[in-house]
This record gives structure tokens, sequence and C-alpha cells, in this order.
């Protein structure tokens, strides 16, 4: 298990480099600007999709990821 330190330097990692330095920037300050339910929010994240199409998208991505360079 990650410690928190541990677990906010690797999510800064993870948006820098899906987003960029700026962009991360601008989403941590958008996220802290605003009151957000993270529960709320991820409840509806999927609520069109069903578990098999949930499971084949983690499938793929995760098959994505283990290809050299994903």
């Amino acid at each position: 298990m990650m410690t928190n330190t541990e677990i906010k330097v690797k999510g800064l990692q993870i948006l820098t480099k899906s987003l960029g330095l700026v962009e991360a920037e601008r989403f941590v300050a958008l996220i802290q600007q605003e009151p957000f339910d993270y529960t709320k929010w991820r409840d509806g994240l999927f609520e069109d999709l069903s578990v098999e199409e949930i499971s084949l998208k983690a499938m793929e991505l995760r098959k994505k990821k283990a290809e050299p360079g994903g």
C-alpha cells in the first residue's frame, strides 16, 4: 500500500504526463476551487456501460499499456 505522499506524487506524475505541466496545474486548481465529491462523480462515470463493456475497456487498456511504448 502506498503512503498518501506517494499517491500524490504518482497522481501528479500521471496528470503531468497525460496533460502536460500547465494543464495538470490547471486541473489541480480547478478541483480545489469547486466542491468536488469523487463518489458522486464516479457513480455516473460508467452508468451507460454494462459490466462486460467496462471489463473489455479495462482489458484493452491493460493490453495497450503492456505493449512497448504503451
